[in-house]
């Protein structure tokens, strides 16, 4: 790998002082960029709200009783695209609507997995540890103590 090449001693070859310096930096630009995202969210979702008066989605959304804003009118064109046909407004629509075309069985299977990872997980760290299971783990421990103790 070319580029690790380039990193991989870069933390050794500095002091603790331009480590922080450079850590800094880092939190800030992170810092920054997270702003960032979230101004971009925020303006966004302002912007969607914005009530429209179109002539060609205001008497639509009006006889539904929808709100005539920017995301209804936006929802309402995937929805008639899916109308006509094309299959990226269906999946659109679909999915937004919590009709995923995801089988049921590969969710299932996806829960799972991400149970099974928690387990090991837990294992492993021992977080989320139970006075039940702390006390089986002392005993188990007592009676391999006491086995040794005989042999």
């Amino acid at each position: 790998m070319a580029g690790y090449e380039n990193i991989k001693d870069a933390n050794t070859n500095r002091t603790p002082e331009e480590r922080r310096e450079l850590a800094k930096i880092a939190g800030m630009a992170s810092g920054a960029a997270r702003r960032r995202k979230a101004d971009f969210r925020k303006t966004l979702n302002m912007l969607l709200t914005v009530e429209i008066d179109s002539e060609e989605w205001k008497p639509v959304l009006d006889s539904m009783g929808v709100e005539c804003t920017l995301e209804s009118a936006l929802l309402m064109a995937q929805i008639k695209e899916a109308l006509a046909g094309s299959t990226k407004a269906a999946t659109f629509v679909a999915k937004y609507s919590g009709q995923s075309s995801e089988p049921d069985e590969n969710r299932r299977n996806r829960d799972a997995d991400t149970e099974l990872k928690k387990a090991r997980k837990q294992a492993v760290t021992g977080e989320n540890e139970t006075d039940e299971a702390l006390d089986k783990l002392d005993s188990i421990l007592k009676e391999m103590r006491d086995n040794a103790v005989k042999q």
